[in-house]
């Protein structure tokens, strides 16, 4: 029977070229290895080496001819292993993500997309509700991850990741302001149009207001939304001013049915982050989903 292990460290005493750095990296002693690879000669009815003062080297008669072979015989076997390692952590099970629908529609689906190609037996359930309903699901072990607007208030029971995407709020308007377009704009010109701003008690809304307020401005818009794609079409359609993230909106704005108004000075940006519940052992298919965002 072939012994593999004895190929294994004539492999490694090539590649490092000295007996005592293979019989560390194989985690064994120094005679040992000595006497396995005299051992492989000895089979082989070939000296392998040539024993020099600075190490070990090749041998022309026999351990230059058989390297190559062995080579590809050791790479294949390592591959081998790293195939069974990897069915072994096969993503499966569930994953449960939880997020607001513009956040699932903007942000993740794309990943979501990828995540299926690459896990195809994880089950995925999508959880779409306002933050505070999202944490209260994973406190309760209902939801494995979830995705929201920052800043957001700190729970003791939740972490924040990080920020996986940064957003960049900005004014919009459609045809009927065009003659705003390139003109640069105060804070305080925007009280001169009807504002259209998502409804009260969201992140987007106290950002927005929050940067009124620090320019002497209290906002007061004429319509309140409660959807991104619903504000896009009202200001397409005239209704009045949008604030959005410039994220959600750059199809719009490349097709030029909407247009960024240049309001002095920018919103301040924001970000979405990545919320896991504390002290929770995390699956593989979790920790695979979390990876695509790294």
């Amino acid at each position: 029977m072939i012994d593999f292990e004895l190929y294994k460290l004539f492999y490694t005493v090539a590649k490092y070229g000295s007996l005592s750095k293979a019989a560390e990296e194989l985690f064994i002693s120094q005679p040992a290895a000595s006497q396995s690879i005299k051992r492989l000669e000895e089979l082989l009815d070939t000296p392998l080496f040539n024993r020099m003062h600075h190490g070990m080297e090749l041998s022309a008669q026999g351990g230059k001819i058989i390297f190559d072979d062995v080579e590809q015989a050791i790479k294949l076997l390592y591959g081998v292993e790293q195939k069974l390692a990897a069915l072994k952590q096969n993503a499966t099970g569930t994953i449960r993500i939880g997020a607001s629908e513009t956040i699932f529609q903007y942000i993740l689906s794309e990943k979501i997309v990828e995540y299926n190609k690459l896990f195809s037996q994880v089950k995925i359930e999508l959880i779409s509700d306002v933050s505070p309903k999202i944490f209260a699901l994973m406190k309760k072990n209902e939801c494995d991850i979830g995705f929201v607007n920052l800043p957001i208030a700190d729970d003791e029971d939740i972490v924040i990741d990080k920020s996986i995407v940064f957003l960049n709020d900005i004014f919009i308007g459609g045809e009927r302001f065009s003659e705003l377009k390139g003109k640069e704009l105060s804070v305080r010109d925007l009280q001169k149009y009807p504002l259209l701003l998502m409804e009260e008690h969201t992140v987007s809304r106290e950002s927005v207001n929050n940067y009124g307020v620090s320019h002497g401005v209290n906002f007061k818009p004429a319509v309140e939304v409660n959807s991104w794609g619903f504000m896009k079409k009202l200001v397409i359609d005239g209704m009045g001013i949008g604030c959005i993230p410039r994220e959600y909106a750059l199809n719009r704005l490349k097709e030029g049915s909407l247009f960024e108004l240049n309001v002095i000075p920018s919103l301040p940006v924001r970000s979405v982050g990545m919320a896991l519940p504390k002290n929770v052992n995390m699956t593989f298919a979790l920790q695979s989903f979390i990876n695509l965002f790294l």
